[in-house]
């Protein structure tokens, strides 16, 4: 039913991308040795310059910046994040690593992808960036692309360019994203099967959470002022007349998309402020996806009882952990390196607290 479910979600949800979206030809802008934490790394910063001949009045540079162990002996995985930009400071160290060394220790890589550069992150945006460039400055028609979907794309743009690095197993490429990046890493795992992996965190609606509950953020507010040009113009109608139950599918099908690869989806504790995100009706997308995982020969989540908060689950291809903090992604980077070790095949140990605490998160 895959074909099936791409077009139902391009129709109603994310909407759909046009067969002749300009192409994109990378740039390495710079490129050196570096270090983080202990770790001597090779960084580089590159641009996705994207074909504006047929409309120069719109100009689409991807921002993109690839991390690599120094001293790897051959290609390595790489975990790609759709991240807001990082702002380098020298203020004092955390007492935990951040993600970024918790993976290099593995003796992985990581990226970055900006995704405002791919799509501007507002309504007025719609008639520039990717959207606009492919359209050449018009508006869009009910089913075009939202910027969840065009983030999603621009990732799948970055993993083309990691198919030509030999400092990348291409086939060992994960993502992740939270909150709004989460649901974008969600879609875009769910639509590109070149991505061995993912970690969605706090994606809430839009992202890994039913549509069909009201907890949280729900539909309506997806569908509003702040967030519609996330989505296709048509998913608007189901805040009214039609509702979530007009849907032609919901988030576990989304979720099944990735099978039988594996998937963390990660939340924070509603009671520390994550509670907008519906960590419940994630887990219960979780669950529903589990079927489709079976059938392709792999366990999905191991109970149909949401567990307690900071309680791990991860023995199958679906992983869910409700972490006890807040709207952050940051205490459960431990756990999903350590499920994700499982299928990337390397030593399954995250990197040390500064402090020297032995405990996780």
């Amino acid at each position: 039913r895959r074909p099936e479910l791409i077009k139902d979600f391009d129709r109603d949800v994310y909407g759909r991308v046009p067969s002749d979206v300009p192409a994109v030809h990378w740039e390495v802008s710079s490129s050196g040795e570096g270090q983080e934490g202990d770790i001597p790394v090779i960084k580089k910063s590159l641009v996705g310059r994207v074909d504006n001949s047929r409309c120069p009045a719109i100009s689409v540079n991807i921002e993109l910046t690839l991390t690599t162990p120094a001293k790897a002996a051959g290609a390595v995985p790489v975990i790609l994040e759709l991240s807001w930009k990082r702002v380098f400071t020298t203020a004092p160290a955390a007492q935990h690593p951040t993600w970024q060394e918790e993976v290099l220790a593995k003796g992985w890589g990581y990226a970055e992808i900006v995704p405002t550069s791919i799509q501007p992150d507002n309504g007025a945006g719609l008639t520039e960036g990717i959207i606009g460039l492919a359209n050449k400055g018009e508006a869009r028609k009910l089913d075009d692309w939202g910027a969840l979907r065009a983030w999603a794309w621009g990732a799948s743009r970055a993993l083309d360019y990691f198919e030509t690095d030999k400092s990348v197993d291409a086939h060992r490429v994960g993502v992740t994203g939270h909150s709004r990046y989460g649901k974008a890493a969600l879609v875009a795992m769910a639509y590109d099967q070149r991505f061995a992996i993912a970690y969605i965190s706090s994606s809430g609606e839009g992202g890994a959470r039913l549509h069909r509950r009201n907890s949280g953020e729900i539909l309506e507010n997806v569908a509003g002022t702040g967030e519609y040009h996330w989505m296709a113009g048509n998913f608007l109608k189901y805040a009214g007349p039609l509702t979530a139950n007009d849907l032609p599918v919901d988030s576990h099908e989304l979720i099944a998309l990735c099978a039988p690869r594996p998937v963390f989806i990660g939340v924070g504790s509603p009671v520390a402020g994550d509670g907008w995100a519906d960590g419940k009706g994630m887990f219960l997308a979780a669950v529903a996806a589990g079927p489709v995982y079976r059938l392709l020969g792999k366990q999905g989540l191991e109970t149909k009882e949401f567990p307690p908060a900071g309680t791990a689950l991860m023995t199958g291809s679906v992983a869910f952990r409700e972490h006890l903090e807040g709207h952050t992604p940051a205490p459960n980077w431990p756990y999903f390196l350590s499920f994700a070790g499982r299928f990337l095949g390397t030593p399954d140990s995250p990197a040390p607290r500064r402090d020297g605490d032995p405990r996780l998160y």
